[in-house]
């Protein structure tokens, strides 16, 4: 008896903890304003740094094979492949372009999953030892059916800026948009610290607990 009770006891305070863990994030400075960008009022994430140890072809290679078989890999193998796929590779523009689609996961738990279809264009382009990464055309797919059918389209514009998920104050994320807008700052940082891992050789200075990368200067 007493086990059932610690039981539903726990069920109940569960909301509690996971509402506790929202308000944290929800009021990091980290997603408030000017956590997403506008280039010409479209959501533009870019990053640009240069690779001083590696020519600009091998630098295109290396990060056209980081597409191929890390995002366009990963992101296939849960999604349909029919909408991830690189558009165009100019190699002597040192351009390639790239449409991907992947599941960002809000909340996973026994009989409950919140997630939604991230899409986005991916713009690489290489000027010498200069990298410019773009991540643009943001927009999500959610609430969909079992079949993928019947959700709801959000564009980044309409959902994720600082007007649209920020209050008035700027002070704290509003809960429905604020969590799409957490998680794409994330990943799109995730996707900017993948690409230029694949460039560096990785150092770790165990007395300062930090990363080194040689051969990456950003801008």
């Amino acid at each position: 008896m007493v086990k059932k009770f610690l039981f539903f006891a726990a069920l109940l305070c569960m909301p509690l903890f996971l509402m506790a863990g929202k308000k944290d994030y929800y009021k990091d400075p980290k997603y408030l304003l000017g956590a997403v960008p506008e280039v010409d009022g479209i959501v533009t994430f870019q990053k640009n740094f240069s690779v001083t140890d590696k020519n600009e072809q091998q630098i295109y290679d290396i990060l056209l094979a980081y597409i191929k078989n890390s995002i366009l890999e990963n992101a296939i193998r849960d999604q349909q492949p029919e909408y991830t796929r690189i558009i165009s590779e100019e190699r002597g523009e040192g351009s390639i372009v790239a449409r991907i689609e992947e599941y960002m996961t809000f909340n996973k738990a026994f009989l409950s999953l919140d997630r939604t279809r991230f899409r986005y264009l991916l713009n690489v382009t290489v000027k010498g030892q200069k990298v410019n990464i773009a991540l643009t055309q943001i927009s999500y797919y959610y609430n969909e059916d079992m079949e993928g059918k019947n959700g709801v389209t959000y564009k980044a514009e309409e959902w994720i800026t600082d007007k649209l998920a920020v209050n008035k104050a700027g002070t704290k994320l509003y809960p429905r948009s604020g969590k799409f807008r957490r998680m794409t700052v994330d990943r799109a940082q995730e996707i900017f610290e993948g690409f230029m891992d694949a460039l560096s050789t990785m150092e770790v200075d165990q007395q300062v607990v930090t990363k080194k990368r040689k051969g990456i200067v950003e801008e």
